[in-house]
């Protein structure tokens, strides 16, 4: 099988019609599956799905509504493709799109495609706006420049995809975890529709989730394999400022000065308790990384290829 793609719904039993007849449509000439994740949808969507699917569509039911980037992993479990594809299912993405992005893939040896809506048709103010903003502080804090984060249509090569490690709501962030990898990643301007059926679920309350998932993209990207090198500083920086505070204040006090009741002192010492908690706190995290990977075997770096010299 050359390409998988993966598509998640809920409640876009309106989409469903028009979304299986223009992937059929652009993709009728190559090798492909189509997989469907049905994420706990309380419309009709599987009954659609089931009246109008051919032999290459494969629809996963999930028991319950468990978010998107748990049905995306789904899809991409269930995927057999060379190549993975990801995109939206409610006809804002166009699978035309799709063969371009392939061929760049395959062409110049990418190992992600990332789709960059350019002329994005979502409302301005609750859409457009905040996710200018989102891009911006996700590139300039993970140094991953890729100008729409937002954009689910991807391609993959199956081995990045099928190790992503997706948890939590980190489709988000697809491409920093695909750089973690080692993947090399780029991206095309891809075509985008407004909405026709259904209602977006996604809006401004996801703001302080994306900022989280930020918070904890940064922490993967440049501490997640020597956390000592992120306490071992805070820790070592905040108990010398403790200790030196505390010793003035031991000056202080041996001049013949109360130095009870300042609140000096008890920020010194509130600065050398943090600074122990820093240090000890780091070197646990050490002893549970290496717990991670030496119990499962797993390896810190990923091998590209292994070229056998010729003489």
């Amino acid at each position: 099988m050359e390409l998988s793609l993966v598509i998640t719904l809920l409640n876009e039993e309106d989409n469903v019609a028009p979304l299986l007849e223009s992937i059929y449509r652009e993709l009728h000439a190559f090798d492909y599956e189509l997989i469907l994740v049905d994420d706990g949808s309380t419309d009709a969507t599987v009954e659609r799905i089931r009246a109008l699917a051919n032999t290459r569509t494969k629809l996963v039911v999930l028991n319950r509504n468990y978010g998107q980037t748990p049905a995306m992993a789904a899809g991409i479990e269930h995927a057999s493709g060379q190549y993975i594809v990801t995109l939206d299912g409610d006809l804002q993405n166009d699978p035309a799109d799709i063969p371009m992005m392939l061929e760049k893939l395959k062409n110049e040896k990418w190992d992600v495609v990332a789709g960059f809506r350019q002329n994005r048709q979502d409302k301005a103010l609750v859409r457009k706006f905040p996710s200018k903003i989102a891009n911006y502080l996700i590139r300039q804090l993970t140094g991953v420049h890729i100008r729409d984060y937002g954009c689910t249509l991807k391609v993959f090569k199956s081995q990045i995809a099928k190790n992503l490690g997706l948890y939590g709501e980190l489709h988000r962030f697809i491409p920093i975890l695909a750089v973690l990898q080692g993947g090399k990643i780029t991206d095309v301007p891809v075509k985008h529709h407004a909405r026709i059926h259904g209602q977006s679920k996604y809006g401004l309350g996801r703001t302080l989730k994306v900022m989280s998932d930020l918070l904890l993209m940064v922490f993967f990207q440049k501490y997640f394999r020597r956390p000592i090198h992120l306490f071992g500083p805070l820790g070592f920086v905040t108990l010398f400022a403790g200790i030196v505070i505390n010793l003035y204040l031991l000056v202080v006090k041996i001049m013949g000065h109360d130095i009870w009741g300042r609140p000096l002192l008890l920020l010194g010492f509130l600065l050398v308790l943090a600074g122990i908690q820093f240090l000890t706190f780091g070197l646990i995290a050490e002893l549970m990384m290496r717990t991670y990977y030496e119990s499962q075997n797993k390896k810190t770096y990923v091998v590209r290829e292994v070229i056998q010299g010729a003489r």
